[in-house]
């Protein structure tokens, strides 16, 4: 998810993210072998890549040492594109695997989210602006639960859940809409959603020939 993110119409504020299993939901990056800044970036597929279409598999214990190398450099193509959220389809992995982080008042606080699933979203609703990595500099006004309760993996195996509202809670849906092959273009009316496509094939043509 890109940066921009504009509200349109929220509900009132709530505490905002809550964590459970021992209230540890953040994962840390210290341990993580290159950092996050040093680490390979990767390249970005652009829509309309089929691979961003297709659903992906759950991460399994046979993954360990891919996602544990992947997740660094993850991190590194998200805070240099920039953005707030990267998931594994976009960077053409078809594994359920995703990375986040709001980055409020400039510190990085990034989420490793393994095998995420809504498991709870509220009936109110809110409208912001939504961008995306995969479609770079296009945006529209995208209508989500204003909060999501979402289950998933840290890096060591421990399950933990997010009680998100406002920006963190529509973070977590745009991401977990790209691990079922969902766009947030498909979440806009048909004629908006041609329009930003053929915008941005357009953008796409005048980068390759400049």
């Amino acid at each position: 998810m890109g940066k921009r993110s504009r509200r349109r119409k929220a509900g009132p504020r709530g505490p905002g993210i809550a964590g459970r299993a021992g209230g540890r939901y953040l994962t840390r990056m210290t341990d993580q072998p290159p950092a996050p800044a040093e680490a390979e970036r990767l390249r970005i597929l652009i829509a309309p890549d089929p691979v961003l279409r297709r659903k992906t598999r759950p991460v399994v214990a046979a993954d360990a040492t891919v996602v544990r190398d992947l997740i660094p450099r993850m991190l590194a193509t998200m805070y240099a594109a920039p953005g707030i959220g990267l998931a594994a389809p976009q960077i053409g992995l078809g594994l359920r695997l995703a990375v986040i982080d709001l980055q409020r008042d400039d510190r990085r606080e990034p989420i490793v989210l393994i095998n995420p699933e809504i498991v709870a979203a509220s009936a109110e609703v809110e409208t912001r602006e939504e961008g995306c990595l995969s479609l770079p500099d296009q945006y529209a006004d995208v209508t989500r639960p204003r909060a999501v309760t979402v289950r998933f993996e840290g890096q060591d195996g421990v399950r933990r859940t997010i009680e998100a509202e406002g920006l963190m809670a529509r973070c977590l849906q745009h991401e977990i809409d790209h691990l079922e092959g969902v766009l947030f273009i498909d979440r806009i009316s048909s004629l908006r959603r041609n329009m930003i496509l053929r915008r941005l094939a357009k953008a796409q043509r005048e980068k390759a020939q400049a």
